[in-house]
């Protein structure tokens, strides 16, 4: 069995943001992942954590799913202080040992010293933005893309050794929503990289 840890890290914003498309999301990947035969656990940020819970869900699960909406071309920072509590006590036993570095061994470089290997990641994103201004390099991302601006999370998922799955997007969700849309090319990219 093959268990998945789904974190919504969505931060609501009254009459502008409140959250059921990622919540929508969430719930989605749930009920597929569970009819694929994967177990899940999720967390909800913005309805509380418990530090030493969290590090037992990322040693329980085979992969994480970060779903969250992009605020100013980066996670709501709710998500953020989670990251920097949860990934910070992970330091030692669950998450790396450090950063990989030792004086006595020079070819153990930054980054190397993660725990979860084998274990999975995949980020899921809701966002203002269109398409086009992520694959146009005319365009205000420059062609970057998607896991261009989120560079700095892949590498605190790669930090401990963990591999990405292909990241997700909906575009355009609050100047031309397509939820149905969406839906159904989350469903598909499930699908494609979970297998039952």
């Amino acid at each position: 069995m093959k268990n998945v840890l789904l974190i919504n890290a969505h931060q609501r914003y009254a009459g502008f943001a409140e959250g059921k498309l990622n919540q929508t999301l969430i719930d989605s990947a749930q009920v597929q992942l569970n009819d694929l035969g994967y177990e899940t656990k999720t967390t909800i940020v913005e309805s509380g954590y418990d530090v030493a819970e969290e590090l037992g869900k990322y040693k329980w699960a085979d992969v994480v799913i970060v779903q969250t909406p992009v605020y100013w071309m980066s996670v709501p920072y709710i998500f953020k202080k989670y990251i920097d509590e949860v990934f910070t006590a992970g330091i030692g036993e669950v998450l790396c040992t450090d950063d990989g570095r030792t004086r006595s061994d020079l070819s153990k470089k930054y980054g190397s010293g993660g725990l979860m290997s084998g274990k999975k990641y995949m980020i899921s994103t809701t966002w203002n933005a269109p398409l086009e201004a992520f694959e146009d390099p005319n365009q205000f991302f420059e062609g970057k893309g998607l896991d261009g601006v989120f560079f700095w999370l892949h590498k605190a998922f790669q930090f401990f050794d963990m591999q990405p799955l292909e990241s997700f997007a909906c575009h355009n969700v609050l100047k031309a929503p397509e939820v149905e849309n969406d839906l159904k090319r989350f469903k598909e990219h499930l699908d494609s990289n979970f297998v039952k």
